[in-house]
């Protein structure tokens, strides 16, 4: 005797099949949209996050920016009054386009010299932060930036992660033998301007170097400009600096970058276009 197919059982397991294909298809779609978009989202943080684009919420560790609107300054991971218990400063919080241009130099590769020309073209004031072992190589440099109306700030000695060290006398020597070795070339004492090693600090340090009698500077404006294999194009390099740019900018570059070494002459004669001057950071120093 044939049994009649059961269609009602089987259209019920046809029903769970697809119910359940569905499902898993639909719980695959959204784990792959999850995992797209955490991936875009931490893409984007590690790529601001080398382009010195996103905050490190923290008061503390490393200097980080986050550009909002073009033209505007940057939102920091630390308030200008937060810094200024410190003698602390990134910015100056004016509508006046006045631009503060700073140098990092943490060795020399021949590039330092044709900064110093475009510089010179444009009557623009500088602070270069160096390292001591930067001096020692290069008094001949050192000499020039001084005699072109240059500042000299102090990168620490040995260039290390400054938020690591929290003995006031480790700390106070990596600044002091800068002084020292500064002072014997040029023969005049050190501007007690300091700037934190990629920009990695603490409260702590920042109140070490006051007690000192340094007055910290940061920065509001900086790009991808220190990777030796890696430089930047001039169009990258324009993007961000020139969209960037806003009023009381505490700019800094590299003085190891050919890039900049290209560009600085042009780059700025179009910030002299768009309005800007530049000044000393000692007339931000006066103000603040």
């Amino acid at each position: 005797m044939k049994h009649k197919p059961n269609y009602k059982k089987i259209a019920k397991t046809l029903f769970l099949f697809a119910a359940a294909f569905l499902t898993g298809r639909f719980t695959a779609q959204a784990v792959d949209h999850f995992n797209i978009a955490s991936a875009n989202h931490f893409d984007a943080k590690s790529s601001g996050a080398a382009d010195s684009e996103v905050v490190e919420t923290s008061a503390e560790g490393n200097w980080g920016l986050s550009f909002q609107e073009d033209g505007k300054p940057p939102v920091a991971n630390a308030t200008a009054e937060e810094l200024k218990q410190f003698d602390a400063y990134y910015a100056e919080q004016t509508e006046e386009k006045v631009l503060y241009l700073t140098f990092d130099a943490g060795y020399e590769n021949g590039n330092t010299a044709p900064i110093l020309d475009a510089l010179k073209i444009h009557k623009a004031p500088a602070t270069f932060f160096v390292v001591g072992t930067f001096i020692e190589e290069n008094p001949d440099l050192i000499k020039r930036m001084t005699e072109e109306g240059h500042t000299v700030g102090n990168h620490t000695y040995s260039h290390p992660d400054m938020s690591q060290i929290s003995s006031k006398e480790a700390f106070s020597e990596e600044l002091n033998k800068v002084e020292t070795i500064y002072q014997n070339i040029t023969g005049d004492s050190m501007t007690k301007y300091y700037r934190p090693p990629q920009g990695k600090y603490s409260e702590s340090n920042l109140k070490m170097a006051q007690e000192m009698g340094y007055k910290t500077f940061f920065w509001s404006l900086a790009y991808v400009d220190w990777y030796q294999d890696d430089q930047p194009t001039k169009t990258e390099a324009f993007d961000k600096l020139l969209g960037r740019i806003h009023p009381g900018a505490i700019v800094l570059l590299h003085s190891t970058s050919s890039t900049n070494a290209q560009i600085l002459d042009e780059l700025l004669t179009k910030w002299e276009e768009m309005g800007y001057h530049f000044a000393p950071l000692s007339e931000l120093a006066e103000k603040i």
